[in-house]
């Protein structure tokens, strides 16, 4: 597949995803409008915020700010872990909606499979009534695993296909040396588009031989290695940066592709994460 900066994948629901996101996690509210705008102007289209990250307003001011057309633009928001219920997950839609003053949401997840199994069906059933008052266009899901992806679709199996809204997305941590193939397997084999966030394993591989020896090969950088080996996979991925220039970095990757030895040298078969792994939660949760 070419790819390049407006590439985009179409999801279950009938909407286009961007390729190529804009992360907001653990940006400050401060600054978070700032280096928005900066990534909209950059070409990216696709922006990543969540409740729990505190800079919903801003990242979405700073994303209208650029004069893009709102139907261009795709802006994410996410039910905090300790929210997934029907009741709060309710409120969170609404709360989402007034603070960005978006008259819909793209894409809503749930930030994690917590709540047990009363509390995630309920929250998945607030987003779906979400989805038939038009203030979401897309839902999904975040940190699911196999067994919670399964006890979903179960659900969704016994609604009414125009009631039930279908799930989308699920986002996780992807990199080399967290490729999840069971769940990527599990999302592929059911048409769920997989987004892929903690590309650059919070720059804490930048210096591994093999990145090294791929990024003197193709002329780029250890990050735009990872992130071309996650659009190679056919993820939508995530960066984050508060820094211009490498905000600008992040959207160099279609100049050069990785060949079929250099993907199998990303191959690491490990498990490795660097952050939370909330994938292997019990249903008891």
């Amino acid at each position: 597949m070419a790819l390049n900066l407006n590439s985009t994948l179409k999801m279950p629901s009938g909407y286009e995803i961007p390729m190529l996101g804009y992360g907001v996690y653990q940006t400050p509210e401060a600054v978070a409008e700032d280096v928005t705008h900066h990534a909209i102007a950059s070409g990216y289209r696709h922006v990543d915020s969540a409740t729990v990250y505190h800079n919903e307003a801003p990242s979405a001011t700073g994303m209208m700010k650029a004069g893009i057309p709102r139907e261009q633009l795709f802006y994410t928001s996410k039910i905090p872990p300790n929210k997934i219920n029907y009741k709060d997950a309710k409120a969170c839609v609404e709360e989402s909606l007034k603070k960005t003053q978006l008259k819909y949401i793209d894409l809503y997840l749930l930030h994690a499979p917590y709540g047990g199994k009363e509390g995630r069906l309920g929250a998945w059933r607030a987003l779906a009534e979400a989805v038939d008052e038009g203030k979401v266009r897309s839902i999904g899901v975040s940190n699911y695993g196999v067994h919670h992806l399964e006890e979903l679709d179960e659900w969704q199996k016994q609604q009414p296909k125009d009631k039930a809204g279908v799930l989308s997305v699920n986002q996780v941590e992807l990199h080399p040396w967290l490729a999840r193939p069971d769940i990527v397997s599990w999302c592929q084999e059911h048409g769920v588009v997989v987004e892929a966030y903690s590309p650059l394993v919070r720059s804490t591989r930048m210096e591994e031989p093999v990145l090294v020896a791929l990024a003197k090969k193709h002329g780029k950088t250890a990050a735009q290695i990872l992130l071309r080996w996650g659009l190679q996979k056919g993820f939508v991925i995530l960066p984050k940066s508060v820094t211009h220039s490498r905000i600008e970095e992040n959207t160099k990757l279609y100049d050069f592709e990785l060949d079929a030895s250099d993907m199998k040298e990303l191959e690491m078969g490990t498990y490795k994460p660097c952050t939370w792994d909330p994938t292997i939660a019990p249903l008891s949760d």
